[in-house]
């Protein structure tokens, strides 16, 4: 960053950054201060102050590790919020994708991101919500004699990852519930009584679990998302098919989540609706 900034523009900056750093991370001024050591009045103070105060390098440094971002980025110094040591991890990656109920990389994203909201657009129905029939429907084909295994592993990992103490917000498009109700495309051939237990679930699982689970539905005709998860602050998954596209770095991820939140504000149907919706399409079910 070559710009020189005066001491006012630079305190400015700073106090934007931290704000920044802040909300990506799903912190605020009492958990900061608790990490840093410091009181949250101070904390207050620093960042409601519109002159040109800068905290001392001590209290820079320990907000920096705090917030997992580097001092540099934070006082202006730097373009790259990432810290030295994290700049390898945060270049963009491809790794393989298979095509499997039980994934061993896309688990230890979950475990790395527990207790982070993680929002996820998937590439048909949420694989966390389906029946065992579903399961059984949709991977057979690719799993062959292992489904039974898939299937009993597949309830382990989501088990935990409903127990991680993350939020997950789902979002996807409307068309593709109503194909499914339907036995329209890619679901032709489903049974009323698959369709109609599915349905069920993801009702019953919906009102159980929500707020900490959110569905909502967009019309793709106004907006269109590749499949994507996005693991609170810390990496944002764009899915290929055979291969995931991953992103660190902190600009990337807060692009994708923006994107993600844009999904959510256009819902055609939000959470609060979609367990009368799921209602509708039983009925139309014969």
């Amino acid at each position: 960053m070559n710009t020189k900034l005066d001491k006012r523009d630079r305190a400015a900056l700073f106090r934007d950054r931290l704000t920044k750093a802040m909300v990506l991370t799903d912190s605020n001024q009492s958990k900061l201060a608790r990490d840093t050591g410091v009181d949250r009045s101070t904390l207050s103070q620093l960042l409601k102050d519109k002159g040109a105060r800068l905290p001392n390098a001590q209290l820079v440094a320990s907000c920096a590790t705090a917030l997992g971002v580097s001092a540099d980025w934070l006082l202006g110094l730097s373009d790259r919020p990432e810290q030295a040591t994290d700049l390898v991890a945060a270049a963009m990656s491809m790794t393989q994708a298979p095509r499997a109920l039980v994934d061993e990389q896309i688990f230890a994203w979950h475990q790395e991101a527990a207790g982070y909201k993680i929002r996820h657009v998937p590439a048909g129905l949420p694989d966390m919500l389906k029946t065992d029939a579903m399961l059984r429907w949709e991977y057979q084909p690719s799993l062959g004699k292992t489904i039974d295994q898939a299937v009993g592993a597949s309830k382990d990992r989501l088990a935990w990852m409903r127990g991680a103490r993350s939020d997950y917000e789902i979002a996807f498009p409307l068309c593709e519930l109503s194909s499914f109700a339907r036995a329209e495309g890619y679901y032709e051939g489903l049974s009323p009584a698959l369709r109609r237990e599915q349905l069920t679930r993801f009702r019953d699982l919906h009102e159980q679990l929500y707020p900490s689970l959110r569905l909502h539905l967009f019309d793709q005709r106004q907006l269109f998302s590749a499949p994507i998860t996005i693991f609170g602050p810390l990496l944002a998954v764009i899915y290929l098919g055979s291969n995931y596209l991953v992103f660190r770095d902190i600009e990337r991820v807060t692009a994708l989540t923006a994107h993600f939140d844009g999904l959510v504000r256009a819902a055609a149907i939000d959470a609060r609706d979609v367990s009368a919706h799921i209602e509708q399409l039983l009925v139309g079910i014969a």
